[in-house]
């Protein structure tokens, strides 16, 4: 009884071995080839989109040339970039994380070539140039893996991308809505480019994010090479130069020390070299001089320089959990805040030349002795202040209740739909300039400058006080 159960149980092992070995040995769906993958619907849409949009963008930058033109070229580059890396996804397994830098190693290079194009010297069409820099970040998209990648889901990055971008997008609206209009075309273009278009797309096709082959290609780092030997020694002297200046220099110095010094000195005369002085030449004999001290002016003393004003070292950290500071950053474009709290509050103080975004919404944001910064943020609960600076630009994208500008000449100030409703509250403040958002999508955002001049006159006991008008305003 025993050893026909044994055998029954060897029986079934060996029919589910076999079994096994067959699904096993049954041939999986081969990867797509480049021409049918080519001709999926995901791929001949992102063509649509380069010959909608981008087309747009650089048939605008054709009438205007120079280096917009060459900055749109980068641009359309990088999303011809972007359509052959969709292409190979169809082609190629997930790759890890080495591998996927190496994959997306041709995007990245037009995007480094967009941001090296902002370095430099600051041109006339700087706004331009960074817009479209920041733009192309939307691109990475692509490399969007799951919810532990450390990215927003694809259509949330395209969107904040844009946003970064859009902060010097309206700086190019603003300089030539009255000057030309070829910029303005172009500036819209770029924005229509992501928002809808590239927005659209990745919202119908991947909103997840890209879908890898599973039998395709394998993608991998590329294997480091050996590292570089010692360097070699440098090659000694010709023989020639070595034997010709050590026989110059001991024919030259046939003696040392100090008995060589006075040999020298005694072989000259003690006279030689002194210069003969004429009678013409003498004090008492010279026509120009006056036998008194002259009263000519002296020269003035000039006075030593001022000593710098000191400046304290860059800060960029979170205090106690509470408090973010931004101190004495000069010519910083990319400072970010990333990870906020309602919570907490920001306190920029002494930057220059700087650019500051703030993604998330946070209780409260000072700016304070600041110098041509720019300030980008989403919302506040409390309010967003502005003490003793001077040129500055501030975008508001979500909601601010109140906004106080003190003791500052120079504010640039963009409202969103959702702050429209917000207080402003200006003291000695000049040159203030709100830009609202129309209520036409495709109209420009309208321009409305804060009086800084008033009228106090005296009224049935008591003073009125009304804002200057000046006549064509």
């Amino acid at each position: 009884m025993a050893e026909n159960l044994i055998q029954r149980l060897e029986a079934a092992v060996t029919r589910l071995e076999s079994f096994s070995r067959g699904s096993l040995s049954q041939p999986q769906a081969a990867p797509l080839d480049a021409a049918s993958a080519s001709s999926e619907p995901s791929i001949v849409a992102f063509d649509d989109l380069i010959t909608q949009y981008v087309d747009k963008v650089t048939d605008a930058s054709q009438k205007i040339g120079g280096q917009i033109k060459d900055i749109s070229n980068v641009l359309k580059q990088a999303f011809s970039a972007q359509k052959e890396l969709l292409v190979k996804i169809k082609q190629t397994q997930k790759p890890d994380a080495a591998g996927m830098a190496e994959f997306l190693r041709p995007l990245n290079e037009k995007i480094g070539e967009a941001v090296k194009m902002t370095e430099g010297p600051r041109s006339d069409f700087f706004n331009h140039v960074r817009s479209v820099a920041e733009s192309l970040t939307a691109l990475a998209w692509i490399a969007y893996t799951g919810k532990n990648c450390g990215m927003s889901m694809p259509i949330a990055h395209v969107e904040e991308c844009w946003q970064s971008a859009e902060f010097y997008s309206n700086k190019v609206l603003v300089e030539f809505k009255n000057k030309d209009p070829s910029h303005v075309e172009w500036a819209k273009a770029l924005k229509e480019l992501y928002v809808p278009g590239l927005r659209d797309y990745v919202k119908s096709h991947y909103p997840l994010g890209p879908v890898w082959s599973a039998t395709g290609a394998t993608v991998s780092a590329p294997s480091k090479s050996s590292g570089p030997g010692a360097p070699a020694a440098p090659n000694p002297p010709p023989a020639s130069l070595a034997s010709s200046s050590s026989s110059s220099s001991s024919s030259s110095r046939p003696q040392q020390g100090m008995s060589a010094v006075f040999q020298e000195i005694s072989s000259k005369p003690v006279t030689a070299g002194l210069k003969k002085v004429t009678d013409d030449m003498k004090t008492k004999n010279r026509t120009d001089r006056a036998g008194f001290v002259s009263s000519g002016e002296k020269e003035p003393r000039k006075s030593a320089p001022a000593a710098a004003a000191k400046v304290g070292p860059p800060k960029f950290e979170l205090v106690m959990g509470r408090k973010w500071v931004v101190e004495n950053q000069i010519g910083v474009k990319d400072l970010s805040i990333d990870d906020c709290d309602p919570r907490q509050t920001v306190y920029i103080f002494g930057c220059k030349d700087s650019v500051l975004q703030i993604k998330g919404k946070v209780n409260n944001i000072t700016v304070d002795k600041c110098t041509k910064m720019g300030v980008l943020f989403t919302d506040v609960v409390a309010a967003f202040e502005i003490v003793n600076c001077s040129s500055l630009e501030v975008q508001c994208q979500g909601a601010a209740p109140t906004i106080s500008i003190d003791n500052t000449a120079g504010v640039q100030l963009y409202l969103s739909k959702d702050s429209l409703e917000a207080s402003i509250t200006t003291s000695k403040a000049s040159e203030v300039n709100v830009m609202v958002p129309p209520k036409d999508p495709n109209a420009d955002m309208a321009e409305h400058p804060m009086p800084h001049q008033y009228i106090h006159t005296y009224q049935d006991g008591h003073f009125v006080t009304t804002p200057v008008s000046h006549s064509g305003a």
